[in-house]
């Protein structure tokens, strides 16, 4: 539903300093592909990003795994965004000269019941148009990964590596050459409307626009409020916590290794992933953090904590979900449990072969019914795209989703 008009006018006075065609808000890699979109169909785009350097957020903090599409509902957009985008980023990453790696994974049933999920997963991948997918003994299992055990596994070749930050360094030098601006240290404030389009404001400029594309990621149930639309769904963040693999023990993951995922929820688990620079990750959980950008345990927000409890979606969510909160919150705080959850999978890791690494916040869309938003959700406003649910895989399909987005964005702003 949208909201009248508001008087930014009035609360920042100063002149219009330039006149762009689109505005995106967010410097996250949705945000620069979406850009680098509409700049390929001969629009002149500015990039907001409130913070002093790009993919700050959920793209630099992710674990840099390009997905094949094999967990994806055959036919949802999920799935074919995905597909698409998956060879568009192997594809840009060769032409710029990035580092990446087709590495393949493999997924690890560990328990009776996870034999019938696994089929269900080789049955969507080959349904999603992956090939090569192989089911494997615990012997084949030990050939690929020598110290990774289980009933059976599905060996998924598409599946790559890349270091997404130098993917959004690229995509910001392709949007600039084409005439475009990427403003850093520039958050958005608000929008009003004007004959013709809307003046978008920040601290220190205003800048009309034909229209605007929300791309804020942890921010943007609230950017699109300021834009005076009350989106469906709020934001809860989910912080996930990573361990390293000491160097004298990488040798137990030579790639990558994932469980077999609860289909109840929109998580992997936590899982062994070699990361571009040789580096191999541990996890992520998936605990509530009490701020939107809490990336240590102890960070708190009065105003997000009290957003989020004045959510009903929130406590209809805790009601559902809470054993499986109770367990990811302890086990945030006792790598043995980790380590335990990890163990599934490699029984050679010992506790003292994990050493604490990076965070990152998802930014997971909730609805008034709790349910977790596990699809791309995307309203739109007059002028205005607000993408308010790029869940994984959004990174490996960045490109298709903002082509998409992009030819949205023309048939509203231009016709």
């Amino acid at each position: 539903m949208e909201a009248g008009p508001r008087p930014w006018a009035r609360r920042f006075p100063m002149k219009v300093t330039d006149t762009y065609d689109v505005a995106v808000i967010g410097g996250g890699i949705v945000g620069l592909a979406t850009a680098m979109a509409l700049e390929e169909k001969g629009r002149r785009v500015a990039v907001l990003e409130k913070e002093a350097a790009l993919a700050a957020h959920q793209t630099g903090r992710n674990s840099g795994v390009i997905h094949s599409g094999l967990y994806y509902k055959p036919g949802s957009l999920k799935a074919r965004l995905c597909a698409a985008g998956r060879e568009a980023m192997y594809e840009f990453c060769a032409r710029h000269g990035i580092p990446c790696e087709r590495c393949g994974k493999l997924v690890v049933a560990v328990e009776p019941g996870d034999l019938p999920r696994l089929d269900e997963l080789q049955r969507r991948g080959t349904a999603n148009g992956l090939t090569g997918l192989r089911r494997l003994t615990p012997a084949e299992i030990r050939e690929v990964e020598p110290h990774a055990t289980g009933l059976e596994a599905l060996w998924v070749p598409q599946t790559g590596i890349v270091d997404f930050r130098e993917v959004c360094r690229a995509m910001a030098e392709n949007v600039r050459q084409r005439g475009g601006t990427v403003f850093l240290s520039t958050p958005f404030l608000g929008v009003h409307r004007e004959a013709g389009g809307l003046v978008v404001h920040s601290p220190d400029r205003k800048l009309f626009v034909r229209g605007l594309v929300n791309c804020a990621g942890l921010h943007s149930d609230r950017v699109a409020r300021r834009c005076g639309v009350e989106p469906d769904v709020r934001i809860v963040p989910f912080r996930g916590e990573y361990y390293t693999v000491r160097p004298e023990r990488r040798h137990l993951v030579r790639n990558l290794i994932y469980p077999v995922p609860d289909p109840r929820f929109p998580f992997l688990g936590v899982h062994f992933t070699r990361r571009i620079g040789g580096e191999v990750e541990a996890g992520p959980n998936a605990v509530l953090a009490f701020r939107r950008e809490g990336y240590r345990r102890t960070d708190i927000s009065a105003a997000d904590l009290w957003e989020m409890a004045s959510f009903g979606g929130f406590w209809r969510m805790a009601a559902r979900h809470w054993r499986m909160g109770l367990d990811e919150f302890l086990r945030s705080w006792s790598r043995r449990r980790f380590a335990d959850a990890l163990r599934r999978l490699v029984p050679d890791l010992r506790d003292d072969d994990l050493a604490p690494g990076g965070s990152g916040v998802r930014a997971q869309a909730v609805a008034a019914d709790g349910s977790l938003v596990d699809d791309f959700r995307i309203a739109q406003g007059e002028r205005m795209i607000h993408v308010l649910n790029a869940p994984s895989p959004a990174a490996t399909a960045s490109i298709a989703i903002g082509h998409s987005i992009a030819a949205h964005a023309v048939a509203q702003f231009f016709s």
